[in-house]
């Protein structure tokens, strides 16, 4: 099941466990959820202010911890390594309106320590609350996960390939970045013209100085996978193609067409994770331009790549999306969170492609979107992630985010009473014919 926190109330507590409830009588075993990172103005999961820090808004108010405990000072030992600069971030960017850190002056930009010694002194209760809060996520994320456990569900978490530009990663480590001297980016992120756009897609953030990893180890990097593999099972890099090539764009440019391929040392970076989590729990996105260094880096590590049904239907017979074409290490969407819900993607297609998707799914009327839902149940791929918004039968007016646009996403709410009985006795009976319970 695919369903990101902020489509809950109170996720990390009350609202969580009835939800994972729900799953475990459907017979689902894998709850995926987006990036859980504190967001920015736009509430975009994949653009936040810090991927080591969790999003409070997703604390459950009602259940706080003590923080007078052991755990508490044992969660500041575990942390220091990010909280400390994350903490001083946080407290700079809100003395400062909110200006991004490279409008900061030169003392806090580049963070004299004397400077950064009268912060902690200036700021020590904005600091505090912000290691408390960070705190409460924590430990109500660890709590929720055992939940999960103890019901046979396993949480599929998400990773987003860059970090925003004005976040606590590229303050605390501007050397791991490709920035001028202030801090702005000097080359940008991006993917070219797709299926979601044809001027491509320009992201805006920041593109990682590659040779500096390389030569300290990937430390970043690796700090990053150990983070979030602590509090997940299953790990998706998004945008996994750029451990191959990334697309890089001038800083400035209108859109992402003025951009070129860059050689990553992805193959270096995944030996250097191999030495730390072995077999490695990670799923590639592996969506878009995939050329064939991308499918060989993924094959030859071990890791599954994605395939999406709404992707399938072009008229190609030999389409890797088609279910007749998936493997066994893929996993299987209708639609990912970047899609329209699969009502409302049937709906919007043209007359030709909809006689393609009716004539291979032999569809009959009033069939969709639960006929694509079967395809993907009925994949040989080894897991099949159906969103919430397709268990539900919803339209386009569910749709979470819309590739490319800056407003109305990342807003919709799973309506109340939704989480039925006769659903979940439903989709256990769907999960237990194809086998996938």
């Amino acid at each position: 099941m695919l369903l990101h926190l902020s489509s809950l109330d109170a996720p990390l507590g009350r609202g969580g466990r009835a939800f994972i409830d729900w799953l475990a009588q459907a017979g689902f075993s894998v709850w995926q959820v987006l990036p859980v990172g504190p967001t920015g103005h736009g509430g975009s999961p994949y653009w936040v202010r810090s991927d080591f820090a969790g999003n409070v808004a997703f604390i459950d108010p009602a259940e706080p911890p003590s923080t007078s405990s052991s755990e508490y000072a044992a969660f500041l030992e575990a942390t220091r390594t990010w909280l400390d600069d994350y903490a001083l971030f946080e407290a700079l960017s809100a003395a400062h309106g909110g200006e991004p850190w490279w409008e900061w002056p030169e003392e806090f930009r580049k963070r004299d320590p004397a400077a950064i010694a009268r912060v902690r002194h200036v700021h020590a209760d904005e600091i505090e609350r912000c290691r408390r809060e960070q705190f409460a996520f924590a430990w109500q994320w660890s709590r929720l996960r055992e939940y999960a456990h103890a019901r046979g569900v396993r949480l599929f978490g998400d990773l987003p390939f860059y970090v925003a530009p004005d976040s606590a990663e590229t303050w605390a480590h501007p050397e791991q970045f490709q920035l001028d001297s202030h801090g702005r980016a000097k080359a940008v992120a991006g993917v070219p013209p797709d299926y979601f756009s044809e001027t491509g897609q320009l992201w805006g953030n920041p593109l990682y100085d590659w040779r500096t990893m390389r030569g300290d180890g990937f430390t970043f990097w690796r700090a990053r996978l150990h983070c979030q593999l602590e509090r997940v099972d299953l790990l998706r890099i998004d945008h996994f193609r750029a451990l191959a090539a990334h697309w890089c764009i001038p800083a400035g440019a209108p859109d992402a067409r003025g951009g070129a391929w860059h050689r990553t040392p992805g193959r270096a970076f995944l030996k250097a994770l191999r030495e730390d989590f072995g077999d490695l729990p990670i799923v590639a996105e592996d969506l878009g331009l995939i050329t064939p260094d991308v499918v060989a880096l993924r094959k030859d590590f071990g890791l599954p790549g994605m395939r999406v049904l709404q992707f399938a239907f072009s008229g190609s017979p030999d389409d890797l999306h088609l279910p007749h074409m998936h493997e066994r290490d893929c996993i299987v969407y209708t639609g990912t969170h970047d899609n329209d819900t699969t009502l409302g993607w049937f709906l919007s297609l043209d007359s030709e492609t909809q006689r393609r998707v009716e004539h291979f799914l032999r569809l009959t009327p009033g069939a969709m979107p639960e006929a694509l839902i079967r395809a993907a149940l009925g994949s040989v791929g080894e897991l099949a992630i159906l969103p919430m918004q397709d268990v539900l039968g919803l339209g386009s007016e569910a749709r979470l985010n819309t590739p490319g646009t800056s407003t109305g996403n990342w807003s919709w709410r799973l309506p109340e009473d939704a989480l039925t009985p006769d659903l979940a006795h439903r989709f256990a009976l769907l999960n237990k014919t194809y086998g996938r319970t």
